[in-house]
């Protein structure tokens, strides 16, 4: 019936919304915003109607959860980075029929998740930023989805993407585009050389990581990508714990996938951290290979289950 139309990793650096304002960092991250512009234009040109973002900065310790309110309008600014994102002004319309469906089909797949949709909750900005750039004219509706799992396993995150993905596919009458908004390595620089940091990574190490990551998403090695998942989560400090990535894959086959990433905007460093905008292209997909539901310490990733 409906389709996933389009699926990206996106970044969310603050520094985006900075770059826009007069000083010191004015321009300075136009190659992100335009990356979010151009995914925009894609979800556009695809008819897409509702932009379902994994954020990483929603944290949640129990169960799954959806904001799917009706309308979201507000002014926000960042508890974490108070001085690169203040009073910034945010609307979309939601989605919660959407909502509702994708948390329905969720737990019939046995991903306990709720959705929200009578809720004064407001996004956070992983979600904030992208619709900023992706989404100024409320052309798109919005749903936002806890990505920042403090008590979840990967693979029951993979399993929650690909019962959303069966959700849209199967039950919802549209064209809708899933973002795991979050970063590669999310090494922030120590305190104090924060400026020193604004535009490289923390290490050499997590800098080669994650290029050796891109490389292996350019050459579609999804079974060795799934495979060191957790362990690349967890020695390359990743955002949210990679939680976000771990829906994007689920939702598109997991080690199944078999497309090239197509990368929007090259990989950069901001404060430490490693970023990216890069399109995953849709393939047709009739099942979900990922790990037993128990399995989580790195290295426990051998036997596949199919759904």
């Amino acid at each position: 019936m409906g389709q996933l139309a389009l699926a990206a990793k996106i970044t969310h650096v603050p520094s985006m919304y900075l770059s826009e304002l007069p000083g010191p960092r004015f321009g300075t991250r136009q190659d992100a915003i335009e990356g979010h512009r151009e995914i925009s234009r894609r979800c556009r040109n695809l008819g897409v109607d509702t932009l379902v973002v994994f954020d990483t900065h929603w944290l949640v310790n129990a169960n799954y959860h959806i904001n799917c309110a009706p309308h979201f309008k507000g002014t926000y600014t960042s508890n974490e980075l108070p001085h690169f994102i203040s009073n910034m002004g945010y609307e979309a319309p939601g989605n919660p029929a959407l909502g509702q469906l994708l948390a329905k089909v969720c737990n019939d797949f046995g991903v306990e998740t709720l959705a929200h949709d009578k809720t004064t909750l407001a996004p956070e900005y992983g979600t904030l930023v992208p619709l900023r750039y992706m989404n100024e004219d409320q052309h798109f509706k919005v749903v936002s989805v806890s990505a920042l799992c403090q008590a979840h396993y990967l693979n029951d995150s993979a399993r929650l993407g690909w019962a959303m993905r069966q959700a849209v596919e199967q039950h919802y009458d549209g064209k809708v585009a899933f973002f795991a908004s979050g970063s590669l390595s999310h090494r922030f620089a120590q305190n104090g050389l924060a400026p020193e940091f604004a535009f490289k990574i923390w290490s050499p190490f997590l800098e080669k990581l994650d290029a050796q990551v891109v490389q292996m998403w350019q050459n579609a090695e999804w079974e060795s990508f799934c495979a060191m998942l957790p362990e690349y989560a967890s020695k390359g400090h990743g955002e949210g714990f990679m939680h976000d990535t771990a829906m994007l894959m689920g939702a598109l086959g997991w080690s199944g996938y078999d497309a090239p990433a197509e990368i929007i905007t090259p990989y950069f460093g901001a404060s430490g951290t490693g970023q990216i905008n890069a399109v995953f292209p849709v393939t047709p997909q009739n099942g979900l290979h990922i790990p037993p539901a128990q399995a989580s310490a790195a290295g426990a990733y051998q036997s596949f289950s199919r759904l």
